[in-house]
């Protein structure tokens, strides 16, 4: 079986990682894919959105199955298209179509259905340009502080959090009459804000079954404690301690199983997977978001502990035979640590030669932005490496990847020496 990854990030490398595991797997192509994709398939150098050029791979290459790492092909209908040209439609798609997609790509989409569905979520209302005054007087209902996030896709920085009302205000206007985050602030939904810990759900489905898959905890400041700005993500756990039978019961009848049978009630056919951002207060589950793709770097932790052939059930998915398959999991604990670029999430340096990954060897090493250059890894984004470990702890798990990253070294690399703090 020939399969193409969409993607280039930690996520994919891990998909990647764990597909070519398969006996079932002949050719393994990854677009555009990074250094350490390079090493177990080929990378073909395709923008994702550029579905004119997918396809001509997808025929020269005999794919069979297409596996969508990230949100923005989803969002803009990759899955629509291969499935209405006469020339690709035999061709499984794992990630939902554009209309399930807006589950991710619409904050008031999303909203609207966890409303119709009666899914446990903070109280809010979605405003525009034109009821500007609308969404003064509701910020004034709500008590500090205020969430604020743009409707559409704006690359992980279109949520705000802000103290002031004063502000809160302001920012409004800069997200919907000057477009401070483009046509994604175009509408924006205002939301109370909740007070509790975080961590998140996965969830396959084939769009009449689904399975679940191990949960985990990502920590998105860039420093320690929690402090700085939001990055794409510094670090997971997997499983989450607090996260305990009772509560895990509430996640899947509270949520889970309205949102599976909240899309067949809504007649939206969703093949894929479905990262359900929750938080914990008061011990009860809430819903903060959805996102219509595995979340990255929790893929990193829970794909490894994943001991059931992923290629497998990918076919169960594209042949809707999700329950027929039994799903196993290693019952140690996961971490990772991402190692990012001096600077970053703001300005940072692309370039930097990449040394010791070959020298770790108790930890697994997933790449995320690099290339190779003259026969060298070099550093390629703002997040570089993930140094993903085993334990029978999360402690155990996480001193295995800080002694890991001892080994690796490249020009202003920087990490947080704190993941799972709150936890351990």
């Amino acid at each position: 079986m020939n399969i193409l990854i969409l993607g280039s990030g930690g996520r994919e490398h891990t998909l990647a990682w764990k597909l070519n595991q398969s006996k079932k797997l002949d050719k393994l192509f990854i677009a555009p894919g990074n250094a350490g994709t390079a090493q177990i398939g080929t990378n073909l150098s395709i923008n994702v959105n550029d579905f004119q050029s997918i396809k001509e791979a997808l025929l020269k290459h005999a794919i069979t199955l297409v596996v969508v790492g990230p949100e923005d092909p989803l969002v803009n209908g990759i899955h629509d298209f291969i499935n209405s040209d006469s020339e690709l439609r035999e061709i499984a798609v794992i990630g939902p179509k554009k209309e399930g997609a807006q589950l991710e790509g619409s904050k008031d989409f999303s909203k609207q259905f966890m409303e119709r569905h009666n899914i446990p979520t903070a109280k809010y209302k979605s405003f525009t340009n034109e009821n500007l005054e609308e969404g003064y007087q509701f910020l004034e209902e709500l008590q500090a502080p205020y969430v604020l996030k743009a409707d559409g896709l704006a690359a992980g920085k279109g949520v705000l959090i802000l103290n002031s009302l004063a502000e809160a205000k302001s920012e409004l206007k800069e997200m919907l009459s000057n477009q401070k985050f483009g046509l994604a602030s175009n509408k924006v939904v205002i939301e109370e804000f909740l007070d509790g810990i975080e961590m998140s759900s996965f969830v396959l489905t084939d769009s009449k079954n689904y399975i679940s898959l191990p949960n985990a905890k990502d920590y998105k400041r860039i420093g320690e404690g929690d402090t700085g700005l939001n990055t794409g993500g510094m670090g997971a756990i997997s499983p989450v301690p607090f996260a305990d039978a009772v509560f895990l019961k509430k996640v899947e009848d509270r949520i889970i199983k309205p949102t599976i049978d909240g899309l067949q009630k809504d007649k939206i056919d969703y093949q894929g997977f479905i990262f359900i951002g929750l938080i914990k207060v008061n011990n009860e589950p809430l819903v903060i978001e959805y996102n219509a793709r595995l979340g990255d770097p929790e893929t990193e932790v829970i794909i490894p502990r994943l001991k059931t052939d992923l290629l497998d059930i990918f076919i169960a998915t594209a042949e809707q035979k999700l329950n027929t398959i039994d799903i196993e999991f290693d019952r140690r604990s996961a971490t990772t640590v991402m190692l990012v670029s001096g600077g970053y999430p703001e300005a940072y340096q692309k370039g930097k030669e990449i040394t010791g990954i070959d020298k770790v060897e108790d930890s697994i090493v997933f790449q995320a932005g690099t290339i190779e250059k003259n026969n060298k890894i070099v550093s390629n984004g703002g997040r570089v490496l993930a140094i993903t470990s085993y334990g029978e702890t999360i402690k155990q798990a996480l001193q295995q990847s800080y002694s890991s990253i001892d080994n690796i070294a490249f020009e202003d690399m920087n990490y947080r020496k704190d993941i799972g703090f709150d936890l351990t």
